[in-house]
């Protein structure tokens, strides 16, 4: 098997970098091959042994091109959350894939410390179709787990946010803190233009258009009544005194979320399906169709289960060898795989991250597609139509849009 020309040429120009900088960053977008592009590049560099850190639901995708395209360097692919449990120090490169995980901000998340500590004298490639997918302060946590950040001589991100952060003052209602995420675009991205390669599916030829159609379920009338006892009293308990509570904003937002689609997280720590139709009218509109479905909460995977039965997986390789449907937790399966083998992308329910919608649907997508049919499946009434037009103007879904939305007086 070979590379695409694109591929090709993308890995030469990156192994440049790469030798001078001791930092590549693929910022390609999904589909066009970033896991070819950073193995050829590695192969290009001369290295005996790589890690290449990702998640765990695309493992098995990058073992296939790793055995396929004929790489002679030894790999040890890992979940970046197992990180801790690898003993080999013999790497001569790492491959970061999804590497804006690492971007959180201020302060870097646990996973990017240990990696930091580790492996932070080694050269790097970094992959992410989204690399900043909320703010551009996300790029100095990304560069900071690396000897070799052009940020060096800022030791953290307070002091590097001196210099490219507009740093301003939000009131979040019982305190007031420091707002970080107005970062200076210009000025970063004309530091990091030497370490990063672009490139989009547009340049790789691709010509999918992705089409979506939002389908109305009707719920059970006790899912509404829950849910309008919810607003009105803040708390609800059932028969086997199980509380529901949204005594804060945020709790209430989250529990609404969840009953929209027929599922419920009590005090207790117990969850239950309470409502399977969303499960049922996808199961009957799509009867004898291979499709992909997303869901947000886990109860929700347990509906499909006991609706469809041993027909659904969420094995990616079952599903690409079998006639079964897939159900993925939409934030493990957004990034990382494909589910070309799907005939429909269907969501059971939406997440409030605009990152997650731009992401998620795009999983269809290959060369030779030239449509991806995507349903969203909303309850009459429920709360996802509202999240569904704000992550559409690539915002996240909030606690201030959702008191506008449902709860006016709310406090």
């Amino acid at each position: 098997m070979e590379l695409r020309p694109y591929q090709e040429k993308l890995s030469t120009k990156g192994v440049e970098i790469l030798k001078q900088k001791k930092i590549v960053y693929y910022c390609c977008e999904v589909r066009t091959g970033k896991t070819l592009i950073a193995l050829n590049t590695a192969k290009l560099f001369g290295v005996k042994k790589i890690l290449f850190i990702t998640k765990k639901k695309a493992i098995s995708s990058i073992q296939w091109d790793y055995d396929n395209f004929g790489f002679d360097f030894q790999i040890v692919i890992i979940n970046d959350q197992s990180l801790h449990k690898i003993l080999d120090n013999d790497f001569e490169l790492i491959i970061s894939d999804e590497h804006h995980k690492y971007g959180a901000f201020p302060k870097p998340n646990k996973v990017a410390q240990l990696f930091k500590k580790r492996y932070s004298k080694l050269p790097m490639i970094f992959l992410s179709g989204t690399p900043t997918p909320e703010s551009h302060s996300q790029w100095f946590n990304q560069f900071w787990v690396s000897d070799y950040s052009p940020f060096k001589k800022y030791t953290n991100f307070y002091k590097w946010a001196i210099d490219f952060v507009d740093i301003k003052q939000r009131n979040i209602g019982y305190a007031v803190i420091k707002d970080y995420s107005h970062a200076n675009e210009g000025l970063i991205k004309r530091i990091l233009q030497n370490y990063i390669l672009t490139f989009t599916q547009a340049q790789a030829g691709f010509t999918t258009s992705v089409n979506e159609m939002v389908l109305e379920c009707e719920m059970l009338p006790i899912t509404a009544e829950i849910i309008k006892r919810l607003k009105k009293d803040l708390v609800v308990k059932n028969s086997d005194g199980q509380v529901i509570l949204g005594d804060t904003g945020v709790k209430l937002m989250q529990k609404i979320h969840q009953l929209s689609s027929g599922t419920c997280k009590f005090e207790d720590g117990t969850s239950k399906v309470i409502d399977k139709n969303k499960a049922l009218f996808i199961h009957n509109k799509f009867k004898g169709i291979k499709i992909a479905i997303f869901y947000k909460f886990k109860e929700e995977f347990n509906a499909l289960k006991s609706v469809y039965g041993p027909s659904i997986t969420d094995s990616v390789d079952e599903f690409d060898n079998t006639d079964k449907c897939i159900a993925l937790q939409i934030v493990s399966g957004r990034e990382g795989i494909s589910l070309k083998n799907a005939n429909y992308l269907v969501y059971y329910n939406i997440d409030f991250s605009a990152t997650s919608y731009w992401q998620s649907r795009d999983r269809l997508t290959t060369m030779q597609r030239q449509s991806n049919e995507v349903f969203w499946i909303f309850s009459k009434g429920g709360i996802e139509n509202d999240i569904y037009k704000t992550v559409l103007k690539k915002k996240d879904y909030t606690l201030k849009i959702f008191k506008e939305n449902n709860l006016h007086n709310l406090k």
